[in-house]
């Protein structure tokens, strides 16, 4: 794959763009919000909180007490409650997806996704059920991953931190540093490629993947697209193909927190892996991200949004085919680290800011 640099943007660009933004706040008192999913007709949107409260937030009535059956997380360092998905046949089945980081008797915990019926007044989840669990449980508290998204034939995809054990993401007999690829019940589809090898794991669909922290399907190529955390530097968009080895840490355009290489890294660019489509020299810290498809602002498709916690703005790129490019980045004068980022029914841009008092903002043009 070719690779395409962070080009420089002017700040006076940036700051032009941010003006022409209306940004409307819809929801403060968020205590560090991590995802939302949209209900059907309206209905509102269900928030995860890191802490391990799922919120309901509607238009007009705000947000709803915690609703219960929620599974018991383990909300330590990068960990608790994650990602929230609806199943694809969500009107029939009602079924809405979590995925949250869950400990061992020994305190070493690892990311784990389960399912159940959202109740017909919204307040509740009926018998959840956890049918996927990262093993071996390593972490102590970093790089958890967790995002969740369905393909269009209703396969699901989670990304999978390496928890901060950097070799464990090339050890395919470990569910560390991957994307694993699982049917709508939670099994192991039969064509995932590698089912029949010895030693690996059934349920990996790619490899050396750092710490993934935003999924979506390309909608104008329904494959899946995923970013990453570098280390200090080397940020990453990768399109996670099966079977294929992403790099971490053989190959990688960041060097340690200290300054130094990665001890197992043999370069930026490595025989028999795969290179990221786009990277960042200075690593934003990317979060949630979101394709535009919607006619509502015409000026906003063919780009993809992606959060930035660490310099705290909405990164907009420009994408044709599978090459991508920075334009412009938005909210970055309210200072706030932005967890989330979705497009909603409406066509407007609904971003999280993940904070202590964390805001539910809805942006357009």
């Amino acid at each position: 794959m070719r690779r395409f640099l962070l080009c420089a943007i002017p700040l006076a660009l940036f700051s032009s763009y941010a003006a022409a933004v209306k940004v409307e706040v819809l929801q403060t008192k968020l205590d560090h919000p991590w995802s939302l999913a949209f209900l059907p007709d309206n209905r509102g949107m269900l928030i995860t909180l890191k802490g391990g409260q799922l919120r309901l937030w509607q238009s007009g009535k705000g947000l709803s007490d915690p609703l219960t059956g929620v599974p018991k997380v383990w909300a330590e360092g990068q960990g608790g409650l994650l990602d929230v998905a609806l199943a694809p046949d969500f009107t029939q089945s009602r079924r809405v997806w979590l995925s949250f980081a869950e400990a061992d008797s020994e305190g070493k915990a690892g990311t784990a996704v389960g399912f159940a019926r959202l109740s017909d007044d919204l307040k509740h989840l009926q018998g959840f059920q956890t049918v996927f669990r990262q093993q071996p449980k390593l972490s102590t508290g970093n790089h958890f991953g967790g995002r969740m998204v369905f393909d269009g034939n209703g396969y699901l995809f989670i990304g999978l931190g390496e928890n901060n054990q950097r070799s464990t993401a090339q050890d395919l007999d470990k569910l560390q540093g991957k994307v694993v690829r699982l049917t709508d019940e939670g099994k192991i589809p039969p064509d995932n490629p590698f089912v029949n090898m010895a030693g690996a794991r059934a349920e990996i669909w790619s490899y050396g993947i750092r710490n993934p922290q935003g999924m979506a399907m390309n909608p104008w190529s329904d494959v899946l697209w995923l970013n990453e955390h570098g280390p200090r530097g080397g940020d990453e968009i990768n399109i996670p193909e099966k079977g294929k080895n992403y790099g971490w840490p053989l190959a990688t355009w960041g060097v340690n927190y200290s300054g130094l290489k990665i001890p197992e890294a043999k370069g930026q660019i490595v025989a028999g892996t795969e290179q990221p489509i786009f990277y960042w020299e200075k690593s934003p810290a990317v979060s949630g991200m979101a394709f535009y498809n919607s006619d509502t602002f015409p000026q906003w498709r063919q780009k993809l949004f992606v959060g930035a916690l660490k310099e705290k703005a909405v990164i907009v790129l420009s994408v044709k085919g599978n090459t991508v490019a920075e334009e412009e980045r938005l909210l970055q004068e309210r200072g706030q680290r932005i967890r989330d980022v979705r497009v909603g029914p409406d066509g407007y841009l609904y971003v999280l800011t993940d904070e202590s008092d964390g805001e539910l903002l809805k942006v357009s043009p």
